[in-house]
């Protein structure tokens, strides 16, 4: 999932973005996946199906597409995530998308699940233009948790009582509230390339069913929380073990997945 920040650059923050590495395996375990509708939406209509993974990170971003049959190039700017990424067959280079080479390469897809907003929103929607064949396709997604509100609350307030070092309170308010500065920045930056059509949105809903254990497995791989001190982190665990325990030791979170469409034009 996303950091839910406020701050209303988080790409100024390569720190984080380029940390996530440092628990590859944990995350690849416990992120949530992306609905095959998502692959089928992206690659409707398209000329072809070659399609750069930006910021592929461990692969699961591009888990639906290669369902769909894509022939699909990563760049991934964290060797410890690309080489996960290629245990899974996937072909990664590694690189910050803005100053990437595609050698002369054109793709009929440019995708990004959960990393444009580590990526300068000007310069990737120009950079995802200069390799997109005409008709081709750029296509942003997040995945959007929101625990029920009394859940929500609970992991609130245990957050505020630990000294994280967070610039932020997670679950303090609905989630998907915190996606309008991300997703508004880049729909700025894909209008201000002039090089494609009027972008679009999608958005598909789940509700899935989360344990005590697989909460705590998957916490730590959010943004910002490998940098938490130890102890304050296990007293966050610690804390929001006993939220979940005290539900009844599982919780349902509704996940929305966000997805901005748009396709490129004529030069």
């Amino acid at each position: 999932m996303v950091t839910l920040t406020p701050d209303p650059a988080p790409h100024r923050h390569r720190e984080i973005a380029e940390s996530f590495g440092a628990e590859a395996a944990r995350y690849d375990r416990a992120r949530p996946h992306y609905p095959q509708a998502v692959a089928d939406a992206v690659l409707d209509g398209l000329p072809g199906r070659r399609v750069l993974d930006v910021g592929m990170g461990t692969g699961i971003s591009a888990l639906p597409f290669d369902e769909a049959g894509a022939h699909i190039v990563g760049v991934e700017v964290d060797p410890r995530m690309a080489e996960l990424a290629r245990s899974r067959g996937f072909q990664v280079e590694v690189a910050r998308f803005e100053d990437w080479n595609a050698a002369g390469r054109v793709f009929d897809a440019v995708i990004a699940g959960q990393t444009w907003h580590w990526i300068d929103p000007s310069a990737g929607a120009a950079k995802a233009a200069s390799v997109l064949a005409t008709g081709g396709r750029l296509a942003l997604f997040w995945n959007v948790a929101d625990p029920e509100p009394e859940i929500a609350s609970e992991f609130a307030a245990v957050y505020r009582s630990v000294e994280t070092g967070l610039p932020f309170t997670p679950w303090a308010a609905p989630a998907l509230d915190g996606y309008d500065a991300i997703t508004g920045a880049a729909i700025a930056g894909i209008r201000a390339t002039a090089a494609f059509a009027e972008p679009r949105r999608l958005r598909f809903d789940r509700q899935t069913t989360i344990t005590g254990e697989a909460w705590l497995d998957q916490v730590p791989t959010m943004g910002g929380h490998n940098r938490i001190p130890r102890e304050s982190l296990t007293e966050l665990l610690d804390g929001l073990a006993r939220v979940v325990d005290d539900h009844g030791g599982s919780f349902t979170m509704n996940y929305a997945t966000v997805v901005i469409l748009a396709d490129r034009i004529a030069a």
